[in-house]
């Protein structure tokens, strides 16, 4: 807090010999600076900004009601303390004062010891409210630092993931490279499915737009446990034998166990959650004969439900060393046809009235050699 030697008083008064008296008496402690009208009273308050006025009620042409009417309308004065000193010592004159914003009233003749009492209190709580105010001032920009270190390192951290999901996700992807462009299909498949299905009164507290986005940056870990598979069975051009197959189906446990790991070892986090949800529910089927753990309805996760469609469509459009790519007509027919059986009913009806966002979305991340 300043020191209080150094605050500086405004004293208006049109009478000199009151204001010598006053100087006299306050002079040796504080800064004083005089005026003997209104308007000059004004300028000078302006000017300076002075910590307390002493103020004068009846002068010529403005008188000290007027003063502090058009001082407090001021934002650049309007919170300087202003003790009314004047020998109107009528009570509706004290009311009127403290109702336009004085912080105390003094009336003549006064005492000596009791204005430097008053002028103390006043300049006392004027020095208090400025530190305080700069302290909070000092805070706010401390505040807005740390709010900006934060963004910052959310920013980063949403970056880490998103590198270390695409490294995954290329991993897997490099295992098997028939798969092309098939994790940014797929999780604009599953963003648009979300996002419609947002609006249904059965998904409002399922989905929202944190986790459409977690549910659209994990998607492409789907398939990340097919690390685990031999190449010999991922890059076989022909059908699996049940063996091989049964081992093919493992990858949903491969990834699912390997999430489970880095959750753990992260503690709470949602964001590996999905990404755990996905990759093992997404070969699970409506009608519950799916895998790994033959899952029906509800059970299996919403976020696997999406993704089984998903990763269905694109399958079926896609061009494989067992099958062609199919038309997007025949996909779609296939789609529906599951509908109860393989996939969620309300998911079928969300990729009915987006089959041809669907089409578009395949469009755009076309493989090379489909384009």
């Amino acid at each position: 807090m300043s020191d209080i030697n150094n605050s500086t008083i405004l004293i208006v008064d049109d009478t000199p010999a009151n204001l010598d008296i006053l100087v006299s008496a306050l002079g040796d402690k504080y800064q004083i600076i005089a005026a003997t009208d209104g308007m000059a009273a004004i300028e000078l308050a302006e000017e300076v900004i002075p910590d307390l006025i002493l103020l004068d009620i009846m002068m010529p042409e403005m008188d000290g009601f007027e003063v502090c009417g058009h001082l407090k309308k001021n934002p650049l004065t309007s919170e300087i303390p202003i003790i009314f000193l004047t020998a109107l010592d009528q009570l509706e004159n004290k009311t009127k004062a403290f109702e336009i914003g004085a912080v105390d009233y003094i009336t003549k003749p006064f005492q000596i010891a009791e204005v430097k009492a008053r002028v103390k209190t006043q300049i006392t709580l004027r020095l208090a409210q400025q530190a305080l105010k700069n302290q909070n001032i000092l805070l706010e920009e401390k505040v807005q630092e740390r709010t900006k270190d934060l963004l910052e390192s959310q920013r980063d951290l949403e970056l880490t993931q998103k590198i270390t999901i695409n490294c995954m996700a290329n991993l897997a992807e490099s295992k098997d490279p028939e798969t092309g462009e098939h994790i940014k299909r797929t999780r604009n498949y599953i963003k648009a499915l979300a996002l419609y299905l947002k609006d249904h009164p059965k998904y409002k507290d399922q989905l929202d737009d944190q986790i459409i986005e977690n549910l659209y940056l994990t998607a492409p870990l789907h398939d990340i446990g097919k690390v685990g598979i031999p190449d010999s069975i991922l890059l076989k051009p022909g059908k699996l034998t049940v063996e091989e197959f049964e081992e093919m189906k493992k990858h949903t446990l491969y990834g699912r166990n390997a999430l489970r790991v880095a959750r753990e070892t992260l503690g709470r986090n949602s964001f590996l959650r999905f990404a755990e949800e996905i990759t093992y529910s997404h070969h699970e089927k409506w009608d519950g004969s799916g895998y790994p753990e033959g899952l029906k309805g509800e059970q299996i996760p919403l976020s696997g439900r999406l993704m089984a469609l998903a990763d269905v469509y694109d399958a079926l459009i896609s061009k494989r060393v067992y099958k062609p790519a199919f038309p997007h007509e025949q996909a779609y027919q296939i789609i529906v046809e599951g509908k109860g059986r393989h996939f969620d009913p309300d998911i079928v009806e969300a990729f009915i009235e987006l089959h041809e966002e669907f089409r578009h979305i395949a469009s755009q991340f076309a493989d090379s050699q489909e384009e």
